[in-house]
C-alpha cells in the first residue's frame, strides 16, 4: 500500500504520518527500528523532502518516533504508543457519539448499525 492517496482531502504529509503510525502500532516496524531516511522516503514517494519531514515530525511530536542526531529516526517503545493511540480513539468516539446524539440516534442504534456494516464488508 502506498501512504499517499491523491483523491484524499488531507495534507500529503498527514497521510504519510498516519500510514507510519498504522505501521508501528500494528507491529510491522518494530521498537527501535530505523525509519527510511526523509531524502530516501521523498524519492521513493516522489515527494517534496519538507513534505517527509514534516510527516516525521508530526510523528515526533505525537510520540511515535525519537530522533537521533545525525542517525535518523526511529520507533519509540509501542506500549506507550498503544495508549496514545487509545486515548485518540475514544476521543474519536466521544465526537462521533455527540454527532449522533445531535441526529436522534442512542449509542446502542449506533453501535448496532456499525456492526451490521462490519458484517456485510
Amino acid at each position: 500500500m502506498k501512504p499517499i492517496d491523491y483523491r484524499d482531502s488531507r495534507p500529503i504529509y498527514e497521510q504519510i504520518a498516519d500510514y507510519y503510525k498504522r505501521l508501528i502500532l500494528s507491529g510491522a516496524i518494530k521498537t527501535d527500528e530505523q525509519l527510511p531516511s526523509v531524502r530516501s522516503l521523498a524519492i521513493d514517494l516522489s515527494t517534496n523532502p519538507n513534505t517527509v519531514q514534516k510527516a516525521y515530525a508530526e510523528l515526533e511530536r505525537k510520540g511515535f518516533i525519537y530522533t537521533v542526531k545525525g542517525r535518523g529516526n526511529f520507533v519509540k517503545e509501542k506500549e506507550d504508543l498503544l495508549n496514545v493511540r487509545q486515548d485518540e480513539l475514544v476521543e474519536r468516539l466521544g465526537e462521533i457519539f455527540s454527532e449522533a446524539e445531535e441526529i436522534g440516534m442512542n449509542i446502542d442504534q449506533l453501535v448496532h448499525r456499525a456492526r451490521e456494516g462490519r458484517k456485510e464488508a
